[in-house]
């Protein structure tokens, strides 16, 4: 034992280093407790650390929409699906977004993206038919269409 071990009561050197926080994981556990503008700090952070992370972009983008800031969340949708245009979760909470907003063409390219290729748990008939039923009744009235934009991560979230 070298005598910095024996001051520091049998520490090694590597036990003194500091620890890299895990950003995306408080992030997501001050989500679950409904603090969405500490989890929305931790995700910028833990976004800092990886910046193309799609999974930080699209629970950044749910807990916009939970704290009524589409702009920011659209952006982190379409963020996401630069780096990956294949994720089904990021479509399908940009459709819902963008048919708030009243655009039913680009809604409809990414309710179609996201029933092209769907995800597979357990949980996604749910969003699955919720996006059939909405590009079935497209051409109705936008206020039945109920709000989609912060499911569209459950893909992100495991």
């Amino acid at each position: 034992m070298s005598w910095l071990s024996r001051l520091l009561g049998g520490k090694s050197e590597s036990d003194l280093k500091p620890k890299r926080l895990d950003y995306l994981s408080e992030a997501m556990a001050l989500e679950r407790q409904g603090d969405y503008d500490a989890a929305l700090t931790s995700y910028r952070l833990a976004l800092r650390d990886r910046p193309n992370d799609t999974k930080i972009l699209q629970n950044m983008a749910i807990a916009f929409t939970k704290t009524n800031r589409p702009e920011e969340a659209i952006r982190c949708y379409r963020s996401a699906l630069e780096l990956r245009p294949e994720l089904s979760g990021a479509h399908y909470g940009l459709a819902f977004l963008l048919l708030k907003r009243g655009e039913r063409g680009g809604a409809r390219k990414h309710l179609e993206a996201f029933l092209a290729k769907p995800p597979t748990d357990e949980e996604s008939e749910r969003w699955i038919k919720h996006a059939e039923e909405t590009l079935a009744t497209m051409d109705g009235d936008a206020d039945g269409y109920g709000d989609g934009a912060d499911a569209g991560a459950s893909d992100a979230r495991e």
